[in-house]
């Protein structure tokens, strides 16, 4: 009877992506000294060692992925993609042991604006065309530190015109940190503290993986 022995292709299958494992956690805790609430949010794929015992790990940002529309589906799937890599190594859990190299450098401790902040940058606003962004943490869009895109406040360049308000609202995915190319009008208003109670709603510390 054969049915628990597996093929070899079955056995050279590679996982999709999924939680890192806790020893890997408290790895980038410990050693990379990076938020647990953070690292808990993002992803891992991994492949059986060829150097004996233990995995290969790729640690990436999910969210990232998505703005950049790439679609991680194993191990390999990074191999064209090394800028998605947040972190590259490998662990062992019987021996408790991992090594791991940053790939890719990203500033996390993004600063969380008040609503009188937020407000105050969207009055500063001057000239028509004028823009300023905040990351958000909830919403449709991807990718940025707080995991969610960016809001993005334009000062309407046709603003007074007819029926024109003084300033566009946009979500937008983030790319490399940066808003990318203006993504969805969220609403337009002339009244910058509505703007900023609206964007404080969804300006706020990382929750939510992709």
């Amino acid at each position: 009877m054969f049915w628990g022995k597996k093929s070899a292709k079955e056995e050279g299958k590679l996982s999709g992506p999924k939680e890192i494992s806790g020893l890997v956690q408290n790895y980038l805790v410990a050693e990379k000294k990076m938020d647990p609430d953070l690292v808990r949010l993002l992803r891992a794929v991994e492949r059986k060692s060829t150097n004996g015992a233990g995995f290969n790990i790729r640690v990436f940002d999910n969210s990232e992925a998505i703005a950049k529309q790439v679609e991680v589906k194993d191990y390999t799937s990074l191999d064209e993609r090394p800028g998605l890599i947040l972190y590259e190594g490998w662990f062992d859990e019987g021996a408790k042991q991992v090594k791991l190299e940053e790939k890719t450098k990203v500033n996390w401790d993004t600063p969380i604006f008040s609503q009188a902040e937020i407000e105050q940058k969207i009055e500063s606003l001057k000239e028509p065309g004028n823009e300023v962004f905040f990351y958000t943490a909830r919403g449709g869009k991807h990718g940025g530190p707080l995991g969610m895109g960016a809001a993005v406040i334009e000062l309407n360049p046709n603003f007074p015109g007819q029926k024109q308000k003084k300033y566009n609202v946009f979500t937008v995915d983030v790319i490399d940190m940066q808003p990318a190319e203006k993504g969805q009008k969220a609403f337009d208003s002339d009244k910058p503290k509505d703007i900023a109670r609206w964007i404080k709603n969804i300006h706020d510390k990382r929750a939510y993986s992709s």
